[in-house]
């Protein structure tokens, strides 16, 4: 049985996990282009995905521009991902928390999904959380690579069975944020019983939204990466994934290696020495 007040503790989402754009010069436009990111731990190649053309032509523009050179990764979790872009991470000092910088505005978001997922490797574009955030726009300037970890078919199984059982709650959610300033007038009154059957109201239109919608199951490829290589299969689409490591996988594991602090920015600085658009 639901309770008046589940409506104030179901409102919750995630934090930061944390434009303007040019367009592809010339040449074949079906070419995928490569970028070479020189680090200070060694080099890295990514192609960048013409599925995601805002975000291509984005990271294109950073990084003719210089942007990313002298910027650190400045948050690296092991079996998850390494992450870089901070313009305030150039010449900052040790133990000083980063990842709140940008460059004045964000990407929308372009999900190609399930055809671009979390694999290992994976170029994608960090973001604030849903709850500044609903439309899930892109940092203008900070990414992050996959490390994740290799999961089994049972693994994968119980999560496509969670992902399911939790549809009506994702969509009351989503629903919930739409009436967030109805809802915060309500609480600030200590209307209870205009809560409550908002939160009816909400559940019902949930309920019949996810009628709708089908089963979720992994793909084949998803399948066959998350098992062999792996990833991070949560992130799938919820962040945009706009590129792949095709060389430098191995400096991407001795990355993730390093020693961290306690806000997950490496002990030793791990710099962008250069960025540079090689095809």
């Amino acid at each position: 049985m639901r309770t008046k007040l589940f409506i104030l503790l179901m409102i919750g989402f995630c934090g930061f996990t944390s434009c303007k754009s040019g367009q592809k010069k010339g040449g074949d436009m079906n070419a995928e282009t490569l970028v070479k990111i020189e680090t200070s731990m060694g080099d890295i190649t990514v192609k960048l995905y013409n599925e995601t053309p805002k975000h291509r032509d984005n990271f294109l523009k950073l990084v003719e521009e210089g942007t990313y050179e002298g910027t650190l990764f400045h948050r690296v979790i092991k079996d998850f991902m390494i992450q870089a872009g901070d313009p305030e991470s150039k010449k900052a000092p040790k133990g000083k928390m980063l990842g709140s910088g940008d460059v004045g505005y964000t990407v929308p978001a372009e999900f190609v999904y399930p055809a671009l997922f979390h694999k290992k490797g994976a170029l994608s574009a960090a973001r604030q959380g849903d709850e500044v955030n609903p439309k899930k726009e892109s940092s203008g300037c900070q990414f992050y690579v996959v490390t994740g970890k290799v999961f089994n078919d049972s693994t994968l199984l119980s999560m496509e069975r969670q992902k399911n059982e939790n549809k009506v709650t994702v969509i009351f959610n989503a629903l919930a944020q739409k009436h967030m300033k109805e809802i915060y007038k309500m609480r600030k009154a200590n209307n209870e019983e205009g809560l409550y059957d908002l939160q009816e109201k909400l559940f019902a239109e949930a309920e019949q939204e996810a009628a709708k919608q089908p089963d979720f199951h992994f793909t084949p490829e998803q399948v066959a990466a998350y098992t062999t290589v792996g990833g991070t299969p949560h992130l799938d689409n919820e962040y945009t994934v706009f590129g792949e490591v095709v060389e430098g996988l191995d400096m991407i594991d001795r990355i993730q290696k390093v020693k961290t602090d306690r806000n997950d920015r490496p002990d030793e600085d791990v710099k962008i020495i250069k960025a540079t658009v090689i095809k």
